[in-house]
């Protein structure tokens, strides 16, 4: 089997620079593509003349991660896409292990590596860690990292398990599945698609599996492309959060269920709580960001568009816990270990 390693580049010279090496030293010969997204730094320059038996595709403008992915795949034959951000190093033996899971299981459908921090080694990375899972509200989390703590790995959650998410930053998945679902949701544009698109394969068929291998090791630096401290980061986060909520769940039933308008309610309670939070600790980039997306009409009809979807979300335990904002805040549970998964 050989899986197609694809790598998402806008403006991202320096992190090739950087990053690349390692994915050409440890590629095994599969083969590596560059997608890029309209670069203007010389990206495309850098990679023809130090690596010519890398892939090109070009795409006509910045389409972003979602679209940008979506059209850049259609030029990809692999059975396997591995797409791996362009800020990420990874290690030798990375693939053995993933190239083993989806060889022997065709039921395996998506797989996350560990994902390390590359500016500190022995500590997870925000995006992914060691597996990725969502709370009753869709709100993400992982093993290894709820919110801003992220706990050292110490070797505590070495063990192959099924997940419900895996990180976009290093995102395994089978060609089929991804155009059976019709790849991300590009009003997503940036941020939480892979969420998305994960669990649109759990509500399309919940015995597919998506899998954390933990003899798989990565290192992202993290915020190529948004910095953590960025207001259109919180952005796109909750924005996304709010539709990837909407279209995959029963939520889409109400005002008829109940159940599914409460549960949109404290979502938004929790979002008029974040708009005063940044109000009141002077924080006006990040509040403006939000009170611009709530009164933005394409908000709004995207939000009309994904109730009115005719859908088949039947699949009821995509969580394990309720509330994570909850038990971090309230609480204070700092450690995936620490949660009360029953």
């Amino acid at each position: 089997m050989k899986i197609a390693i694809v790598i998402l580049n806008w403006n991202g010279k320096k992190l090739l620079e950087e990053f690349l090496p390692s994915v050409v030293k440890y590629s095994d010969n599969n083969p590596i593509y560059i997608i890029d997204n309209n670069s203007n730094d010389n990206s495309i320059d850098f990679i023809i003349n130090k690596y010519p038996n890398i892939n090109v595709i070009l795409n006509r403008s910045n389409l972003g991660y979602a679209k940008g992915y979506n059209e850049g795949l259609k030029n990809v034959k692999e059975e396997v896409y591995c797409l791996l951000n362009n800020d990420i190093e990874v290690t030798k033996g990375w693939l053995y292990p993933i190239t083993k899971e989806f060889e022997s299981d065709k039921s395996v459908v998506v797989v996350q590596p560990k994902i390390l921090d590359y500016k500190n080694k022995h500590k997870f990375e925000h995006a992914g860690a060691a597996g990725g899972f969502i709370d009753y509200f869709g709100y993400p989390y992982c093993r290894g990292r709820i919110f801003d703590s992220l706990e050292k790995d110490c070797g505590q959650y070495d063990q192959d398990i099924d997940i419900f998410w895996g990180s976009g930053a290093c995102f395994f998945i089978r060609k089929d599945i991804f155009e059976k679902l019709n790849g991300f949701d590009e009003n997503f544009f940036t941020h939480m698609e892979e969420i998305d698109l994960c669990w649109r394969i759990t509500n399309f068929n919940s015995d597919l599996k998506k899998r954390f291998l933990y003899k798989s090791k990565v290192y992202h630096l993290g915020g190529g492309s948004l910095d953590y401290k960025n207001p259109k980061k919180l952005y796109f986060n909750v924005r996304n959060h709010f539709y990837t909520i909407v279209k995959n769940t029963d939520i889409s039933k109400l005002p008829y269920h109940f159940f599914g308008s409460l549960r949109l309610h404290i979502i938004r309670i929790f979002n008029l709580l974040l708009i005063f939070y940044y109000l009141f600790t002077f924080k006006f980039d990040f509040f403006k960001v939000l009170l611009k997306l709530f009164s933005s009409s394409e908000f709004n009809k995207n939000i009309n568009k994904y109730l009115l979807l005719k859908k088949n979300n039947n699949y009821k335990n995509y969580y394990v816990i309720k509330s994570i904002i909850f038990n971090y805040l309230i609480l204070k549970k700092r450690k995936y270990s620490e949660l009360n998964k029953s």
